[in-house]
């Protein structure tokens, strides 16, 4: 478990300098297909350098309002969650969570922050109601050790730099062509390079998204078996993710840049099919429970 969060956080810095190197590779091509010369490359990063200290000290805020979860919880509030919750932080060694209640009957839950310090776990209405005591506390655990394992942190930049890789690629393709990549004095040696750079910023989403996804993956199964570690019951979360699945459906406010997030797919699992499993922000549940069981 150490070593998961010491590599989570290499990852993130890795990751925050490759999201750099991409982003101007970006932009400058984009100067070069248009002839705007470094216009395009200042944009670029001036652009990720605010996206990524908004999503950084900001995205916890977003995810949690974006989902629908308004404020914080107090002991009296919910006794029997909170309790809960401040029981297994107490036993991993993590201080206590904001804890954030979502009015939704389609059973799913989430931790979202930057660190341990920082952190919130939301859950909806419809898990705390649908699961018995060992399930939801299988679901809490998960929780916690995606916040002990920072994955909250590299998901969160995770999921704000492929947005910024997507915006700006769209961007750049799509206005850099409209009023500036239309010139007919081009020397071949730039035509070669404008073919790379259009090559490049129609690849360039779909290998962010793509990475996106292998990461989220990645997490569930770590976050899960750590989960067991903690509560040293695995058929707990594995009775949990069945009924979560049994029960699941498409959340009121279920959102594609927030969907990786829950423990569960939000627009519901059980019907994806084909190529949809493939891009899904989850492994399949039922893999998840043999990995359970075989603990």
């Amino acid at each position: 478990m150490y070593e998961q969060i010491a590599a989570n956080k290499r990852k993130t810095i890795i990751l925050i300098v490759l999201f750099f190197i991409v982003v101007g590779v970006i932009g400058y091509l984009a100067g070069v297909i248009t002839e705007s010369g470094f216009m395009y490359l200042i944009i670029a990063l001036v652009y990720a350098s605010f996206t990524s200290v908004i999503g950084y000290f900001a995205s916890d805020k977003i995810a949690l309002s974006v989902n629908g979860a308004k404020e914080p919880i107090e002991k009296k509030d919910n006794p029997y969650v909170y309790r809960m919750v401040e029981n297994l932080a107490i036993t991993s060694g993590l201080p206590i969570p904001r804890i954030y209640i979502i009015d939704d009957q389609t059973p799913n839950a989430f931790a979202t922050g930057r660190d341990p310090k920082h952190a919130s776990i939301a859950l909806t209405s419809g898990i705390i109601e649908r699961l018995e005591n060992e399930e939801l506390e299988g679901v809490i655990a998960h929780e916690l050790s995606h916040i002990k394992n920072y994955d909250i942190r590299l998901m969160t930049l995770v999921t704000v730099l492929v947005g910024t890789v997507v915006l700006i690629s769209d961007y750049m393709f799509s206005w850099g062509f409209i009023f500036g990549g239309r010139r007919s004095d081009k020397s071949s040696s730039n035509g070669v390079v404008a073919l790379v750079g259009i090559i490049f910023l129609i690849l360039s989403p779909l290998v962010a998204q793509l990475i996106k996804l292998t990461v989220s993956r990645k997490r569930e199964f770590l976050a899960d078996a750590s989960g067991v570690l903690l509560t040293r019951y695995p058929e707990g979360l594995a009775r949990a993710l069945e009924k979560i699945e049994l029960h699941g459906a498409k959340m009121k406010r279920a959102n594609n840049a927030t969907a990786h997030l829950f423990i569960a797919n939000p627009f519901s699992s059980r019907k994806l099919k084909g190529i949809s499993k493939l891009f899904s922000t989850h492994p399949p549940i039922k893999e998840r429970v043999v990995a359970l069981r075989s603990i």
